[in-house]
């Protein structure tokens, strides 16, 4: 999957200046990491279902060998509410982000996923020919069951890093749809039709 404009702004916007070391987590087939990497960033890409992504090594975060504060910036792109042990994976992010590192992180609000937002997932995948539940209220509470919420990951990660406020904005496009459906969600949003389901935050090492 292409590499998404706003994601990429976003990272390049916070991150310190290259070529800072950094840590991307959960960086799946590897597009940001390359990105950073033609920047001029040293980029350590980690994902546990890397299968054979070039430049990302299989690992969990929680698995991660590195010395201690060796990296000057953490990046994670939806992939912190799926990452296990919770507490444990955070602990270990911050101990290889050195004091003063930034913490990059976009996230999928899974709380806010409701049924409104997966009866219009559904129908976008639907219409793209891609495989979509049939209940959306049951999906919406499967998915809650099964990720952690925003909440818990800024508890996991409060300790050690100051976290930034969220910023909300747009994510269902990006869930395996067509880019061009980003100004359909962000009009619906804008009318209440739909929930805010992204959030974006910016966080400093202790």
């Amino acid at each position: 999957m292409a590499l998404d404009s706003g994601v990429a702004a976003f990272v390049r916007g916070a991150l310190p200046p290259a070529p800072s070391r950094v840590l991307e987590v959960g960086a799946g087939s590897g597009e940001l990491a390359a990105a950073l990497r033609d920047a001029g960033y040293d980029v350590v890409a980690i994902d546990p279902a890397a299968d054979g992504a070039p430049g990302v090594e299989p690992v969990a975060l929680i698995d991660v060998v590195a010395e201690d504060a060796s990296f000057d910036a953490a990046v994670a792109v939806v992939s912190l509410h799926h990452v296990e042990p919770l507490t444990g994976s955070c602990d270990r992010l911050a101990e290889v982000v050195r004091p003063g590192g930034a913490l990059v992180v976009d996230e999928f609000d899974i709380d806010r996923f409701d049924e409104r937002a997966a009866r219009w997932q559904m129908a976008q995948r639907a219409a793209a020919g891609l495989h979509a539940p049939d209940d959306p209220a049951e999906w919406a509470v499967g998915m809650r069951e099964h990720l952690h919420p925003l909440a818990d990951l800024r508890a996991a990660l409060a300790d050690a890093f100051v976290l930034g406020h969220p910023v909300r904005g747009s994510y269902l496009y990006r869930w395996d749809l067509d880019p061009a459906l980003r100004p359909v969600e962000e009009r619906l949003i804008a009318d209440g039709a739909l929930p805010v389901t992204g959030a974006r935050l910016v966080g400093v090492r202790r």
